[in-house]
């Protein structure tokens, strides 16, 4: 069992919620330790390795954060799990990372064909700083905008929540509701512990001069 896998033993998701004490993310990918010296710990451990797992079953858990009212960013867990999806309501869904490739989230249209109005769109992005995911910053923005402007609720997701998607995320922010880039990766990072690559971020430094501009004029 892997580290992110032994989390997923919990459920892993929160609604949008303006109290601090209500933030999920940045724990789940950050391993910490609570006191106890370091053979302690190690000790710890080996007890727990020879314990064996026999008769333990897991699946892992959907992980996602409302980082803004009715947009959720997550995972590709979060995004197969039809009955998830409906239980929390959501009926648009925006896979940035849509493929069959490593690290690409193999769900299109056909996928949510038994999910009546499930509206979905794929963007099919590579997590990597050479990838231009700029030229579906509006196309994104656009579809996230529509979906909360008609009530709905959006899931935008990629592998594991935190490049692709959260970009953009960030760009629908920046584009649709006046953010700065620094406002925007503030909100998203207090309620998701997200990681855009360096070209990513350097994208959305362009836009936002972009947006800047545009706004002057």
């Amino acid at each position: 069992m892997s580290y992110r896998d032994s989390f997923s033993l919990y459920p892993r998701y929160h609604t949008y919620s303006t109290s601090k004490d209500l933030r999920v993310g940045s724990h789940l990918r950050s391993p910490r330790m609570y006191g106890g010296s370091q053979s302690s710990v190690l000790s710890s451990l080996s007890t727990y390795r020879s314990s064996g797992l026999d008769g333990v079953s897991y699946t892992p858990s959907p992980d996602l954060n409302e980082v803004y009212p009715g947009l959720f960013v997550g995972d590709a867990v979060a995004a197969k799990d039809k009955a998830f999806l409906r239980r929390m309501g959501i009926n648009y869904v925006l896979n940035t990372a849509e493929g069959k490739r490593y690290t690409q989230v193999d769900t299109d249209h056909l996928y949510y064909r038994d999910c009546p109005g499930l509206h979905y769109k794929g963007f099919q992005l590579m997590d990597l700083p050479s990838t231009d995911i700029s030229k579906y910053f509006h196309i994104a923005a656009n579809f996230i905008d529509e979906g909360i402007s008609r009530g709905g609720r959006v899931l935008v997701h990629c592998f594991m929540g935190v490049s692709r998607s959260a970009t953009c995320a960030l760009a629908f922010l920046m584009i649709k509701r006046g953010m700065t880039l620094t406002e925007a990766l503030a909100l998203v990072r207090s309620r998701r512990d997200i990681h855009p690559n360096e070209g990513f971020i350097r994208q959305l430094r362009d836009l936002d001069r972009e947006l800047r501009v545009c706004r002057i004029r």
